[in-house]
């Protein structure tokens, strides 16, 4: 069986074709800056090719037509047609409290994921024509499956998704905490009891997703008990562009003294803080750290806040869970960055963390333990898989039907 996963963001899509009997991908790409003339397109097989150019794809429509030609025709097709794909699996942002696991696709569902775009504008609308659009390129026949991010986080309790605010809001608006990130700190849960020999009822883990978008999970006996994004993919610890919790009051004071709109606001927040607003030289971890290392100050004062805010994150969670059993990086910056991951595990010995500098400098990118002999808390760091997760959903649901 072959899978197709689909990840479309609001000018982009990504894409994976994985053969179920073996968990292994046969082909994948990225499409960036879709609606634009100049577009960027980049595909790979896993026999070794690999293609990046540039076309004009108006919208989601054509790109998942260029997937399948890139994935059906020419000299480095993968399949011979549309018929040896399954099935299709789709990543969506946000559920809301209605989508608590993944859903065969239905033209109901997928106007409920639209409709959700209250709730993440960037991203379900995009997601829910994606879907629309794929049904139009392979037609009805072929099965589609939706994975949502928020799901993992539906087994929180009320005391850490509810808000301090009346809770009428909550039953008219559903104000509350959703949590992102559900399908890395799900695979992230099942792959680090699966490497020590555990069954996931038996772990408490603090998974630390961290990329330009970044949350810590808090997960006790395979369920999330906490999460650090709310509302929105903007609260939690400062990321690449986003400013994490700030005090509401401060809002409302530089919205006054700026003349900011909720809209111009809601930029400065989500586009322009975070280790961009705080360095001045960019949201990339990777720029920030290069700036760091050759002085920059404000650069070193931005990694340092990162690091100071996910050991907080860290701390609570032990409390919250009772003791921690292992903490894992894993996305961009939790796989690649050693630096952030020994700065952010210094001064937690109170929980029994102690990091190998030396395991620490060759992890980055494999999945390994790091921890040094002694250490009664683990530290993994263990690359995220969210597609395979996605696919292993979508082959469950479709070979239910």
């Amino acid at each position: 069986m072959k899978i197709l996963v689909i990840n479309a963001g609001s000018s982009s899509l990504k894409y994976q074709l994985i053969d179920m009997d073996n968990e292994q991908w046969v082909a994948k790409g990225n499409f960036e800056r879709i609606g634009l003339k100049d577009s960027i397109i980049g595909h790979k097989t896993a026999d070794g090719f690999a293609m990046e150019e540039t076309a004009e794809l108006p919208t989601h429509k054509e790109a998942l037509e260029l997937c399948i030609q890139l994935l059906t025709t020419g000299e480095h097709k993968v399949v011979e047609s549309v018929k040896e794909i399954s099935a299709i699996g789709h990543r969506v942002v946000h559920g809301g409290e209605e989508f608590s696991k993944a859903t065969y696709i239905t033209d109901e569902v997928i106007e409920k994921v639209i409709a959700l775009g209250e709730f993440a504008p960037l991203h379900n609308p995009a997601q829910g024509l994606a879907m629309k659009a794929c049904r139009n390129v392979v037609g009805p026949d072929v099965p589609m499956v939706v994975v949502f991010d928020t799901a993992f986080h539906q087994t929180m309790p009320k005391e850490a998704f509810l808000f301090g605010v009346p809770y009428d809001f909550y039953e008219k608006y559903g104000a509350r905490r959703y949590g992102f990130h559900g399908t890395s700190h799900r695979y992230l849960t099942a792959r680090y009891a699966e490497l020590v020999g555990k069954r996931p009822e038996d772990t408490k883990i603090i998974t630390c997703h961290m990329g330009n978008g970044s949350s810590l999970a808090a997960i006790k006996g395979g369920k999330v008990i906490d999460t650090s994004m709310g509302f929105t993919p903007l609260d939690g610890f400062i990321m690449g562009t986003r400013s994490g919790s700030v005090d509401p009051s401060l809002v409302l004071y530089l919205m006054e003294k700026e003349n900011l709109s909720p809209a111009e606001m809601s930029t400065l927040l989500n586009k322009k803080s975070g280790l961009l607003g705080l360095s001045g030289v960019s949201g990339d971890m990777r720029d920030v750290r290069k700036g760091a290392n050759e002085g920059n100050e404000r650069c070193q004062m931005a990694i340092d806040i990162l690091c100071y805010q996910v050991k907080r994150y860290i701390g609570s969670y032990a409390a919250a869970m009772n003791g921690v059993d292992a903490i894992i990086f894993a996305g961009g910056i939790g796989e690649n960055e050693r630096g952030t991951r020994l700065a952010v595990t210094s001064g937690l010995d109170y929980l029994g963390v102690k990091v190998d500098p030396e395991k620490n400098e060759i992890a980055s990118g494999k999945e390994m333990c790091i921890s040094a002999p002694g250490a009664t808390t683990d530290v993994w760091v263990i690359p995220t898989n969210e597609e395979i997760m996605i696919a292993r959903d979508t082959k469950e649901i479709v070979e239910a039907l």
